[in-house]
C-alpha cells in the first residue's frame, strides 16, 4: 500500500516538484497540495494523509501554527517540516507544535523520500545539521549516557550514532549494515526503552527526561 503524502508549500514550482517526485516514486502517492495553512486545514483532513510535508513560511498563518492545528484534526498524520530555516527557535517551535521531523529544503529528493518512510514508521528524521542542533541543546550540563542493560551492543552503538546527529543511511554506512537493518534495530530500541520516536530514544539514552507532545 502506498504512503499517502500531502504537501503544504506556497512556492508553486517547489510544490509541484515535491508532488512530482513523490508520485514518481514507487510506494508513494501525493494525495493533495496546498499553498496556504488555511487551505490545508480545510482540504487535508478528509484525505487522511499519512505524512504531510510542511513549509514554515506560509502566507498569513505559519506552518508551525498549521502543524499544531492539523495535529488536532488528524492525530494519526505525521508532519515533516521542510524549510530553509535552521534556527533553534523555529526548530523547537515546530517540534513542540507536533512535527515529527525537520528537514532542510536543500535535502536531496531521495533523502526526503527516505524521511517520509521513516516518519511513517514512527521515526523522527532530521537533516544532520538540525539533529546536531537538537542534540547539542541537551549536551550542556547533561549526565553521561545512561547504559540500558537490556540493549544489545549493536543497539547501543546505533543510539550512540543517533546522539551524534547521524541519519539512518549514515549510521548504516558507519556500522556497515543496511538502512533496513538500522530500522529493525530502532524498532527494538523503541520497544525496550518504551518510547515512540528517535528523539525520545536519544534523550533517554542521554539521561534526559523524554518530552511528550
Amino acid at each position: 500500500m502506498s504512503i499517502k503524502v500531502a504537501v503544504v508549500e506556497d512556492d508553486r514550482d517547489f510544490r509541484a516538484s515535491l508532488a512530482g517526485f513523490v508520485n514518481d516514486a514507487p510506494g508513494y502517492r501525493c494525495v493533495g497540495t496546498c499553498d496556504t495553512a488555511e487551505s490545508a486545514l480545510k482540504l487535508l483532513p478528509p484525505l487522511h494523509p499519512d505524512v504531510v510535508l510542511m513549509d514554515i513560511h506560509l502566507p498569513n498563518m505559519s506552518g508551525i501554527i498549521c502543524t499544531s492545528e492539523l495535529k488536532k484534526l488528524c492525530p494519526a498524520t505525521r508532519i515533516l517540516i521542510l524549510t530553509v530555516y535552521e534556527d533553534n527557535e523555529r526548530i523547537f517551535g515546530a517540534l513542540k507544535a507536533g512535527a515529527s521531523g525537520y528537514l532542510l529544503k536543500r535535502a536531496k529528493p531521495a533523502d526526503i523520500l527516505t524521511a517520509i518512510q521513516d516518519v511513517k514508521l514512527g521515526g523522527a528524521p532530521m537533516s544532520s545539521q538540525i539533529a546536531r542542533r537538537v542534540i547539542e541543546s541537551f549536551h550542556d550540563n547533561s549526565p553521561a549516557p545512561a547504559k540500558e542493560q537490556n540493549l544489545s551492543p549493536r543497539e547501543e552503538a546505533i543510539l550512540d550514532e543517533l546522539s551524534k546527529g547521524y541519519l539512518i543511511k549514515e549510521i548504516g554506512h558507519r556500522l556497515s549494515v543496511s538502512a533496513d537493518t538500522v530500522h529493525t534495530h530502532l524498532k527494538h530500541i523503541y520497544e525496550k526503552l518504551h518510547v515512540h520516536s528517535r528523539t525520545e530514544a536519544v534523550l533517554k539514552y542521554l539521561g534526559q527526561p523524554c518530552r511528550k507532545k
